[in-house]
């Protein structure tokens, strides 16, 4: 019997080693990584410039406190700033801390409380990010949630004007619905959050736990879009690997969140800061951006090409390497056929395929995991007969 507590549903595949886009496992397969760690690897595994300055960073000292000034926290908060637009920014270890922080900051800086998030969002599993996230499943079975959530309709602009009123502290969502589906926010609707927002003094806070640090084709995926965040969260890529997550918000913030305000004993860790901005450095790089946006063209023709012919694969919506496969069937054994041809992928909900490539992937190893698509989906026709 595991002395584990049985959360998690995992496979039977146990890693001994992986690079790059591959993950090999104890029997010694091969498989193709289209999960990234759900979203964490955007670089892939052991990239070499993090893991130089991971090994730089232990052979120096792992961890101190925040008692002490912290040039490496300055770096990197820095590199944020300059690739999200914004201003300041707090430390922590995931992307449900990041979440918590950034509902608390909203709260304290407007004197509100009512916080709105959309239906069928994901914000994280900690009592406040859980009462945030527009998903019964997750909230089930822990009793009277914490008040003052609401919920609204993805994509329904008037939705927005309904729930977003003076008594708003701050509207938060996701551009991209991950956990969701792939459902990609409408340009309207951000349009409609940027005017009530406005009109209202309610904040904006967008989670980029999942399409941040390059995912979606540009640094973060509000970029994409004419709306103007007040706060943004970051985790998952971030780190590449290593547990951080951040919380990014206004200078106009600051006053907010002084000395004792909040905090997070490993928020800011020497070795997780310095994976993070190892990766931030490799974002910043020349043509970094560019080839993921070529990627993703390449990866989405080979995608219409090969699935044309399967009538359970309904639709394919992507932004930049953050992609979905709307299937007519379920997703759990789809994946299970795509593992026995050696390429790993993830469910999105019940019927989508979600595939998260490392942002570095190659043309041949796309390739390979559109033909290995294209075979576990002829499994499913021989299946289904």
């Amino acid at each position: 019997m595991s002395a584990l507590f049985p959360t998690y549903q995992r496979w039977t595949i146990e890693p001994e080693s992986a690079e790059g886009c591959w993950l090999t496992s104890t029997e010694g397969k091969k498989y193709l990584d289209f999960t990234s760690g759900i979203g964490v690897l955007n670089l892939g595994h052991r990239h070499p410039a993090v893991q130089q300055a991971v090994q730089k960073q232990l052979d120096q000292y792992w961890h101190t406190s925040n008692l002490f000034k912290n040039s490496l926290q300055e770096d990197t908060a820095s590199l944020l700033a300059e690739l999200s637009g914004l201003d300041q920014v707090f430390f922590c270890n995931s992307g449900a801390e990041a979440n918590e922080a950034a509902m608390k900051l909203a709260r304290k800086a407007t004197g509100r409380s009512k916080i709105v998030t959309c239906q069928q969002s994901f914000h994280g599993r900690t009592f406040a990010t859980m009462a945030a996230t527009g998903q019964e499943k997750v909230r089930n079975g822990y009793g009277t949630m914490l008040e003052s959530f609401e919920y609204i309709q993805f994509n329904n602009p008037e939705a927005v004007k309904n729930a977003v009123d003076k008594d708003t502290a701050a509207i938060m969502l996701e551009i991209i619905q991950g956990e969701g589906g792939i459902h990609i926010a409408s340009s309207e609707f951000l349009q409609a959050i940027q005017t009530i927002c406005k009109q209202t003094g309610a904040l904006i806070i967008i989670d980029e736990i999942q399409t941040g640090i390059g995912r979606t084709g540009k640094a973060f995926a509000f970029q994409h879009y004419e709306i103007e965040p007040d706060i943004i969260t970051a985790a998952k890529g971030l780190g590449n690997g290593l547990p951080v997550g951040a919380m990014i918000g206004k200078q106009e913030l600051q006053e907010f969140f002084g000395p004792g305000s909040h905090g997070s004993t490993f928020g800011g860790n020497p070795v997780s800061m310095s994976a993070a901005k190892a990766t931030l450095n490799e974002l910043k790089k020349a043509g970094f951006i560019e080839k993921i946006n070529e990627n993703c063209e390449y990866l989405i023709r080979q995608l219409e090409d090969k699935l044309q012919e399967f009538p359970f694969i309904s639709e394919i919506r992507s932004k930049g390497l953050m992609i979905g496969i709307q299937l007519t069937l379920e997703v759990a054994p789809f994946l299970v056929s795509l593992q026995e041809e050696g390429m790993l992928a993830l469910p999105a909900g019940q019927n989508v395929l979600r595939l998260l490539p490392p942002l570095t992937v190659e043309k041949h190893e796309i390739d390979a995991a559109v033909n290995m698509i294209a075979l576990a989906a002829m499994k499913q026709v021989s299946i289904s007969h």
